[in-house]
């Protein structure tokens, strides 16, 4: 659990700006394979995060019709946490888990000088104990 949490993080991330529609987040979430957990970055820092949680409260129910109004009225920074939490890309595996468990959260950016350069999820902390 020493080894660096960069050894089990996804480190293909898609990315928001903060002035992109959230039509923008609703393509991200219909890929197949994706996390639940979108960095949210402008000019190349970590700025927030929309979680799939966040992005349905703010669809309002609004379906799969691409051109419904909170898909195209509402944008990125509009429904995203700021300051999402962060770590290391040089942080051990036990940190990041410290962090899912204490922070009720259920991934991690992690982050190198603020740059994002993948993402931890409690699915990935699984995976690693399942296959140690």
């Amino acid at each position: 659990m020493e080894k660096a949490v960069s050894t089990i993080m996804s480190g293909h991330l898609v990315t928001l700006s903060p002035g992109q529609k959230l039509v923008d987040a609703k393509h991200i979430f219909e890929k197949i394979r994706f996390h639940h957990h979108i960095p949210v970055v402008e000019n190349g820092l970590l700025v927030g995060m929309v979680s799939l949680h966040d992005f349905m409260y703010a669809a309002e129910g609004a379906g799969l019709n691409d051109d419904a109004a909170p898909y195209q009225n509402k944008l990125v920074k509009d429904v995203m946490s700021a300051h999402p939490v962060s770590i290391a890309s040089t942080a051990s595996i036990r940190l990041a888990g410290e962090i899912l468990a204490g922070n009720e959260v259920h991934a991690v950016v992690v982050v190198d000088n603020g740059k994002p350069v993948g993402i931890v999820s409690s699915a990935d902390l699984i995976r690693y104990f399942l296959h140690k």
